[in-house]
């Protein structure tokens, strides 16, 4: 029997803590939305206003409000998975329901004449910020590294004796110890000299990941703005972010050599994951007319406070023939029949958006204005992102999630996302083009990781109701670790493919 020994290491993907840098992300690496009118101009609305997607981006924007109007933005996300893993491609298709916001505005303009405050505007929305209903498939063969490695990794990380290898992580390494997945290597005089993965490495393993994943990133905003002779424009939004989360996830080792004499056949880990969060966080900004017809804006997001609730439940089988034959463990087995719960508190990035609009003849009657180009230069300060218990005498908690803020701030780096976009007005009809990038968050510049979008849209505006038609073509550059070990280089999959968002916005003005 081979014996593949790891040395102390840092990051456990799937273990009892489960939070890694990569959760993250999820919260903050995405493509903006919005109604379909800030959908089609590519998402920038950082000094152009009058669109209630301002609340979630420059609240000022909605100083420019001066009647009141209600929208609602159901669409659909559809995503066209390629995945290439240690050179063997896979695809699928999953499409899903989305929506953008929904809400009121009541813009009021001010009763006295003689005031400098032209008018004020309150907004109350909800808007889906990311999807995560997704299938994600891929395989390939391996000779370099393991899923079973990173248990490894943990016991030896801890220095853990056989009764807490067998009880003290039974959402993970636990499960492999006792299915013998990983087994003990005794010394001469009988004792535990180490730990062992059973799997035959140096031959060669296929690796089957499969997880299917639902929920979504909403933030309600109540927005407050206010609009200072028709030039200046400040304005702020309370956000409450709310999140769920469910993966139900499938990961397969086989033996690629079919040798029944290696003691190893095959492992199957399984996990049933569910999150759920609720937060605080706030945006202002300014938008300022230097000129009639240009506008300066800036936007500032605070970190979101979000605090959450996991549950877990997962399972392991493991065949390793002669040696100890197929044995299945779970985590409701050793844990009463109980998932397994975790709460605690991620402080998402800062942002900051600095924007410049023209108006092709700018008019207080919107209704004559002939259109408007627009950019957006965002940045977000992906490796801010930090974990922390909500019971602060949870201690072997706070130094597992100190370990993983170390790997946010070593795996990320701020960056800049990019928009561009415009609108042609012909009366009532009005057509609409964009773009955006959206730059890689890793501090690792060989991971060649990005978003570009292509955008575009009609819409159609008269007596007061309008209706927007918006479409985005997301092409993806990402990469999935199937898991993440310290000794050695981690090996990934490289996502290709794309993404389509289409939303249809109804809107009345009153």
């Amino acid at each position: 029997m081979k014996k593949y020994v790891i040395i102390i290491a840092f990051f456990t993907s799937l273990v009892s803590y489960a939070q890694t840098p990569d959760d993250a992300l999820k919260l903050s690496w995405h493509t903006s939305n919005g109604t379909a009118r800030n959908i089609a101009i590519g998402g920038v609305m950082g000094s152009l206003g009058g669109d209630i997607t301002a609340a979630n981006s420059n609240p000022a924007g909605l100083g420019l409000y001066k009647t009141n109007e209600f929208v609602f933005s159901p669409g659909a996300f559809i995503f066209n998975n390629k995945y290439n893993y240690r050179g063997t491609d896979t695809s699928n298709i999953k499409g899903n329901f989305s929506y953008g916001p929904i809400g009121f505005v009541f813009g009021t303009p001010s009763k006295y004449t003689s005031s400098a405050w032209t008018s004020t505007a309150f907004s109350i929305s909800v808007n889906q910020m990311a999807s995560y209903n997704n299938h994600t498939q891929y395989r390939g063969f391996n000779n370099y590294s393991s899923f079973s490695e990173q248990y490894l990794e943990e016991l030896v990380r801890d220095q853990a004796d056989t009764t807490a290898a067998a009880g003290n992580y039974i959402f993970g390494s636990s499960l492999a110890y006792r299915t013998y997945l990983i087994d003990t290597i005794r010394g001469a005089n009988g004792s535990v000299a180490g730990y062992q993965s059973l799997v035959p490495i140096s031959t060669g393993i296929n690796q089957y990941y499969d997880a299917a994943t639902k929920g979504g990133y909403h933030e309600i905003a109540l927005g407050l703005a206010g609009n200072i002779e028709d030039k200046l424009y400040v304005g702020g939004s309370l956000i409450i972010p709310v999140v769920s989360y469910r993966r139900d996830f499938v990961y397969k080792e086989t033996d690629a050599t079919n040798n029944p004499y290696n003691q190893f056949a095959s492992f199957t880990y399984s996990e049933q994951f569910q999150s759920n969060g609720v937060g605080i966080g706030a945006k202002i900004g300014i938008i300022y007319k230097p000129q009639n017809s240009w506008r300066l804006g800036f936007a500032f997001h605070t970190p979101q406070s979000i605090s959450f609730t996991d549950r877990i439940r997962s399972q392991m089988t493991t065949n390793t023939e002669s040696y100890a034959g197929t044995i299945t463990e779970t985590s409701d087995n050793l844990n009463n029949g109980n998932a397994g719960e975790r709460k605690y508190r991620v402080i998402t990035p800062y942002k900051m958006i600095g924007s410049l609009s023209y108006v092709f003849k700018e008019n207080a009657d919107v209704r004559k204005q002939r259109g408007f180009i627009s950019a957006d230069v965002e940045f977000v300060n992906y490796r801010g992102a930090r974990f922390s218990v909500q019971n602060a005498d949870d201690y072997s908690r706070t130094s597992y999630l100190n370990q993983v803020n170390d790997g946010v701030k070593n795996y990320y780096k701020g960056n800049f996302n990019f928009k561009v976009g415009g609108e042609l007005k012909f009366n009532v009809f009005a057509l609409r083009l964009g773009g955006a990038y959206f730059g890689s968050p890793y501090a690792d510049d060989k991971l060649q990781v990005s978003k570009t979008l292509l955008t575009g849209g009609i819409g159609y505006r008269n007596k007061g109701m309008f209706i927007d038609l918006g479409y985005a073509h997301t092409f993806l550059n990402d990469v999935n670790f199937p898991y993440r070990l310290n000794d050695v280089a981690n090996t990934y999959a490289v996502q290709t493919g794309s993404t389509n968002n289409i939303v249809v916005t109804l809107g009345f003005k009153w």
